[in-house]
C-alpha cells in the first residue's frame, strides 16, 4: 500500500479516486444510485419494453445460425437461449448440422454447473488435444472477466477430470504439449505478472505434479504485456514455440529447440506464422531483407528450413496499394487463405505453394456477388475445407461450406429480422482536417426526405477494422424506430492496414477524431441529418472516441453514449491492464509524452462553463480489463458540473458489457432509448431545480 503521504497527495490531485474501488462500499453505493436514476429516466416507458424485447427476441432465437468450430469429425457450439441463458456447450455431426433440426449432444450445461456451484460461471473457450479430441481444457470466467479458470474435462464421461489439470483463477491458461503435459502462464505469485497484469512467466506442466514445481521455459520482463507458448503438432513438423509480447504491437518469436530458444529473425513489429515448410511474415513497416525492400502492410513467405539456415529467398503474397490491405490469412492443408479489403469491402483469395517454391493464385467462385465474404479453414491441418460466412448491412447471413477449387453449398441463414427492402447502404467519403479521405457506410431509408436522427458509430485503434456485417439488433433497435445508421472507418483502425492504424497512433492521436468528426460535418451538409439529431456510440476504445467527442467536438452532437470507455488517461496505465495499451496512446508518466496526451484525455478536459450534449455512461464492475472507474469517474465530475449524464453499471459482463442475453438486450435497449430521446428532442431538459451531487470523498 503506498505510504499516507503519497495517497494524500493522489486525492488532492484526483479526489474522485475513491471510485476506482471497484467494490468499495461508498463506490457501490454511488453506482446503485446512479443505476436507479438511469432505470427510472430511460426503461419506465413502452417503448424501452417492446425494443427490449425485440431485442431478446433475436438473442433467444432457435433460428440464429448455430457457430461451430469442427475437430474429430464433431461440430462444436456454444449456445445460448431463453432456457439457457448461460448456455450449453454442444456438439453434433456434420449431416445432423446441415437439417433444419440438429441434434445436439450436451457436454456441458453452464446454468447447471452455475448453480451446482454456486458461482456466476461463463464460458470462456475450450482446447481440445488432438487428434482424438477427447481431452479439453475448459476456462470459465467469473461474470465474464478476463481472469478465468481452467479445468480439465472429459468429453467421454461428461465430467471434470479428477485429479486432471486445474489453473486457479487469474490472467493466463493452458495449452496442450500432450496427454500428460501443458504449457502454463499464469500468476506464480509475486513478481510473476507483467506491469499490463498478463504473465510473464510460462511453464511446462506435467500431469500429477504440483504447479510450483513446473519447469520454466521462459521469463519475461515486468515491462513486456505478456509471454506464452504453444505446440505445432501438425504431423511431421511438430514444433514447440514462445512468444513474448514486448507491447501491444511488438513481439519476439522463439522456436523451442533442443540446444534451447532460438529467436526468429524478424522485425519485432511484423507478425510471424510457421506452418509446415513455410514461414509467413506480416509486415506493419517496410523491410529489407536478402537485398530486396517489401513494402508495410505486405505478406512475404520462404521455406522456413532455407531461413533457418539463413538462405531464405523471398516471395511477396501480398502488396498492398493506396486502396487495399490485408485484413487476414489462415491454412487449409494444402492452401492459403487470403481476405483481401479494397476500400473497405472485401474479396478471398487462395494460394496454392508450388514444388518450385512459387505460388498460383485463385479466387472463390460460386458464392453470392454484391456482399460481403469472409472465409475460415474448417479444419486447416486434416483437409481444405472452407467456412464462407457471407452477408452485409442489408443481407441476412448466411453460412457456406466448400472444398477449395468446388463449389460452396449454403448450410444456414439467418431470418430476416427487420425489412430490409425499406433501407439502402451507400458509401460515402469524408474529407478530414488533413486532407485525408475518410469512407463511412451510411444505411438509411430509401425514401428519407430531410434530415433524420442519425447514430454514428466509430471505434479507430489498435488496427481494428469495422467491416460490414449483418444485425437484426441494428435494424429492430435504430433503423425500423426510423433513424439512419452510419459507420466511420476513420484511422486508427485496420481498414488500410497498418499505415491507417499508425496515422494516429500517440501524439497522431487527434487524427482518429478529427475523422470521426470530419464524417459528421459531412452527414450534416449532405442533408442527411442536423447536428442536434445527430449522436454518437462507441466502446472500450471506441468509448474513449466518444469521451472526446463530448469534450472537444461537442457542438457536433445532439447525444453520446459512451460505452466501458477509457476516460482518465493519467491513470490509465495504472488501472488493470492498461499498460499494455501505452504502444497506442503513450506514457502519460513521461511528461514530454503526457504533454500529447493530455489534449485527448476526456477526463482532463472537462470544462464545467461549455455545453455540452446528454451523455450516456454504461460501463461492467466485472470489467478486468478496462477499469470502471473510468466512467464513473468522469460521471460523477460532470454530475458535479450540473451536465444531463445518465449511467448505468452492469454488475457482470466483463468488457462485453454483459454475460447473457437477457443482459445484452436490456443494455442495447438503455443505449438507443437515450439517444432515440435524446436525438427526436423527446428527452426533458435539464432544469435548473436539478440537484448537483456533492463529491463526498470517503475518508
Amino acid at each position: 500500500m503506498p505510504p499516507l503521504i503519497l495517497v494524500t497527495a493522489m486525492a488532492a490531485e484526483d479526489p474522485r479516486l475513491w471510485l476506482e474501488d471497484v467494490e468499495g462500499e461508498t463506490a457501490l453505493e454511488w453506482v446503485k444510485a446512479r443505476n436507479h436514476e438511469t432505470v427510472e429516466a430511460l426503461t419506465t416507458n413502452d417503448a424501452f419494453e417492446s425494443t427490449k424485447s425485440a431485442l431478446l427476441e433475436i438473442y433467444d432465437s432457435t433460428d440464429r445460425i448455430p457457430s461451430v468450430s469442427e475437430r474429430g469429425g464433431f461440430l462444436y457450439n456454444f449456445w445460448r437461449d431463453a432456457e439457457h441463458p448461460r448456455g450449453l456447450w454442444r456438439r453434433t455431426t456434420l449431416e445432423s448440422y446441415k437439417t433444419d433440426a440438429p441434434e445436439w449432444d450436451v457436454l456441458l450445461d453452464f446454468d447447471k454447473l452455475a448453480a451446482d456451484e454456486s458461482e456466476n460461471w461463463v464460458f470462456a473457450g475450450a482446447r481440445c488435444l488432438a487428434p482424438a479430441h477427447t481431452k479439453c481444457l475448459v476456462t470459465l470466467s467469473r461474470g465474464g472477466a478476463d481472469a478465468s479458470v481452467t479445468r480439465e474435462f472429459d468429453l467421454n464421461t461428461r465430467s471434470f477430470v479428477e485429479g486432471g489439470f486445474v489453473l486457479p483463477e487469474a490472467k493466463g491458461g493452458l495449452s496442450w504439449i500432450d496427454a500428460d503435459t501443458v504449457y502454463v502462464a499464469t500468476d506464480f505469485g509475486e513478481g510473476s505478472m507483467t506491469d499490463s497484469g498478463y504473465p510473464r512467466i510460462v511453464k511446462r506442466w506435467k500431469r500429477g505434479t504440483a504447479l510450483a514445481e513446473a519447469e520454466v521455459v521462459f521469463e519475461g520482463d515486468a515491462s513486456n504485456i505478456s509471454v506464452g507458448a504453444y505446440h505445432d503438432d501438425e504431423p511431421g513438423y511438430e514444433r514447440d514455440f514462445v512468444y513474448q509480447g514486448l507491447t501491444f504491437f511488438t513481439r519476439k518469436l522463439y522456436e523451442v529447440t533442443p540446444k534451447g530458444l532460438w529467436e526468429v529473425p524478424k522485425q519485432d513489429s511484423a507478425d510471424a506464422a510457421v506452418h509446415k515448410d513455410w514461414i509467413l511474415v506480416n509486415l506493419r513497416e517496410d523491410w529489407t531483407v536478402g537485398g530486396e525492400t517489401f513494402a508495410q502492410g505486405s505478406l512475404i513467405a520462404a521455406d522456413y528450413k532455407k531461413f533457418k539456415k539463413g538462405k531464405a529467398q523471398w516471395v511477396s503474397l501480398f502488396t498492398p496499394s493506396e486502396t487495399t490491405s490485408l485484413e487476414g490469412y489462415d491454412f487449409t492443408r494444402d492452401h492459403l487463405v487470403l481476405t483481401v479489403l479494397d476500400d473497405v469491402v472485401n474479396r478471398v483469395e487462395i494460394l496454392t505453394p508450388t514444388k518450385k517454391g512459387a505460388w498460383e493464385r485463385s479466387e472463390v467462385e460460386g458464392l453470392p456477388e454484391g456482399v460481403q465474404v469472409s472465409a475460415a479453414p474448417v479444419n486447416g491441418r486434416e483437409g481444405n475445407d472452407l467456412w464462407f460466412n457471407v452477408d452485409g448491412y442489408l443481407t441476412p447471413t448466411s453460412l457456406w461450406r466448400g472444398t477449395v477449387g468446388g463449389k460452396p453449398e449454403q448450410l444456414k441463414q439467418t431470418p430476416s429480422w427487420f425489412d430490409e427492402a425499406r433501407f439502402e447502404v451507400s458509401q460515402h467519403f469524408a474529407t478530414s482536417k488533413d486532407g485525408t479521405r475518410v469512407p463511412y457506410f451510411q444505411i438509411a431509408p430509401k425514401d428519407q426526405d430531410g434530415p433524420l436522427p442519425t447514430l454514428q458509430y466509430g471505434y479507430g485503434g489498435f488496427e481494428v477494422s469495422m467491416l460490414p456485417s449483418y444485425s437484426g439488433t441494428r435494424g429492430v433497435g435504430w433503423l425500423e424506430r426510423g433513424g439512419v445508421y452510419v459507420i466511420a472507418n476513420i484511422r486508427g483502425g485496420g481498414e488500410y492496414g497498418p499505415r491507417w492504424h499508425q496515422a494516429a497512433l500517440k501524439e497522431k492521436r487527434h487524427r482518429a477524431y478529427e475523422d470521426f468528426a470530419a464524417v459528421a460535418e459531412d452527414l450534416v451538409k449532405r442533408g442527411v441529418t442536423t447536428h442536434n439529431q445527430l449522436g454518437a456510440m462507441g466502446g472500450s476504445n471506441g468509448g474513449l472516441l466518444m469521451g472526446n467527442m463530448y469534450t472537444l467536438y461537442p457542438e457536433l452532437w445532439g447525444g453520446i453514449v459512451c460505452q466501458v470507455p477509457l476516460l482518465d488517461m493519467k491513470r490509465y496505465t495504472k488501472l488493470l491492464a492498461g499498460a499494455s495499451w501505452a504502444g497506442e496512446y503513450g506514457d502519460p508518466d513521461d511528461p514530454a509524452q503526457w504533454e500529447f496526451i493530455q489534449t485527448f484525455s476526456p477526463y482532463h478536459n472537462i470544462d464545467a462553463s461549455k455545453d455540452y450534449p446528454p451523455i450516456l455512461f454504461t460501463t461492467s464492475t466485472r470489467d478486468d480489463r478496462v477499469h470502471p472507474g473510468h466512467a464513473r469517474k468522469m460521471a460523477h465530475a460532470l454530475l458535479e458540473a450540473g451536465k444531463d449524464v445518465e449511467y448505468y453499471e452492469n454488475i457482470e459482463g466483463g468488457h462485453g458489457g454483459a454475460a447473457n442475453n437477457e443482459q445484452s438486450a436490456f443494455m442495447g435497449a438503455l443505449a438507443y432509448e437515450f439517444l432515440w430521446q435524446t436525438l427526436s428532442g423527446e428527452r426533458p431538459v435539464l432544469g435548473e431545480e436539478t440537484p448537483i451531487l456533492e463529491s463526498d470523498i470517503p475518508e
